[in-house]
């Protein structure tokens, strides 16, 4: 299960956007710093109108979307790095997720204090930024000298020295992990360490209801930043979030429709961190229940058989697959099946985005 992590200066509305997207989730959103200490974790169903369609189409009793975990991690702060509020802990609680969700104020409201008394979503970026790369430092800097003997006796420890060779530099000058070009052996060396800026990121820039489908002077200023990273930006609006939870589901689209907003941020978040970690969706349906699946794209089809279990895997004969596209403009399986549209997959297959699958294999 993808788990994703709201990071963010303290008073940016991660809690607040926890609250709203996370179903029955019981974070504290308050005026205060700090008030977040120990993390929140919450699970989200994935939004995806297929699984409707497909469901009445097989007659399934249940419908079962994927799922993403997110955890709601404290504000950290100047100093972070060095354990100022708390902050080895909270960088701790980063080192544990997959993906992180940088959280930045891009609002302005008199009531909801800043903890630097102005709103700058750059300076604010650069804050976290720099305490994540001070923490990777440390990591980096404690660790090449054992790589380094270690790389005297075992030839495969040499990946690691050459890859901290190139990021203790890239560090030093301000630099993420994420941004250097290491080869594939060097990445799965230094997996084990855990580097905070190799996780990939994504910006979520925070603004009030007015702003939401325009955006304003600092949600620009986001983007202009991470354009000149490579990173991307969901606009999203904590506020609106907070308001569309008190809403019936029929009335969400006609809520945002007003404001201009196409979306409610959660599935724009969601979709932009599947793009980022290069993950898709596959289902499977039938009488009993139309679930989706998240598999990593360029997964074979046994590999995604074992996603269910390791068992399909491990016994896969072939899968039966037809594509949502063709499935739907059928009807059913079986008409499907009469227009040929229904494949027999082997073990090679590379499963696509969309795809409806039946495994079959030997226990």
């Amino acid at each position: 299960m993808l788990r994703a992590g709201n990071v963010g200066l303290p008073n940016v509305g991660k809690s607040t956007l926890f609250n709203a997207v996370v179903a029955n989730a019981q974070a504290q959103a308050a005026n205060f710093p700090f008030c977040t200490i120990e993390p929140n974790v919450g699970l989200v169903s994935v939004p995806d109108p297929r699984l409707d369609v497909l469901a009445k189409i097989s007659g399934s009793e249940a419908i079962l979307p994927a799922r993403v975990e997110f955890v709601d991690i404290a504000g950290l702060v100047k100093g972070a790095s060095k354990g100022e509020g708390l902050g080895n802990q909270f960088l701790a609680n980063i080192r544990e997720v997959d993906a992180i969700v940088h959280v930045v104020r891009c609002f302005d409201n008199d009531d909801i204090i800043h903890v630097l008394d102005s709103v700058d979503p750059v300076r604010d970026i650069e804050i976290i930024n720099l305490e994540l790369i001070f923490a990777d430092l440390g990591v980096a800097e404690r660790r090449i000298e054992k790589a380094r003997r270690d790389a005297r006796t075992k030839k495969e420890a040499q990946a690691e020295v050459d890859a901290l060779e190139k990021i203790l530099p890239a560090l030093n000058d301000g630099k993420s992990v994420r941004s250097l070009p290491l080869s594939a052996e060097e990445k799965v060396a230094i997996k084990p360490l855990e580097f905070l800026t190799a996780k990939p990121i994504i910006y979520a820039a925070n603004v009030s209801e007015d702003d939401l489908s325009a955006g304003n002077k600092w949600v620009q200023q986001v983007k202009d930043l991470a354009e000149a990273e490579g990173a991307q930006v969901v606009v999203i609006s904590a506020q609106v979030e907070a308001e569309l939870i008190e809403l019936p589901e029929a009335d969400r689209a006609e809520f945002l429709e007003s404001l201009g907003a196409k979306e409610g941020g959660l599935q724009a978040l969601i979709r932009a961190t599947y793009d980022l970690l290069g993950l898709q969706t596959y289902f499977t349906t039938g009488p009993k229940e139309t679930r989706a699946w998240t598999i990593t794209k360029g997964m074979t089809a046994p590999q995604a058989a074992g996603v269910i279990h390791s068992d399909f895997e491990r016994g896969f004969i072939r899968a039966e697959t037809v594509s949502y596209a063709d499935l739907t403009e059928n009807g059913s399986m079986a008409a499907a099946k009469e227009k040929g549209k229904v494949r027999s997959e082997g073990r090679d297959y590379v499963v696509q985005e969309g795809d409806v699958m039946l495994f079959r294999f030997n226990v």
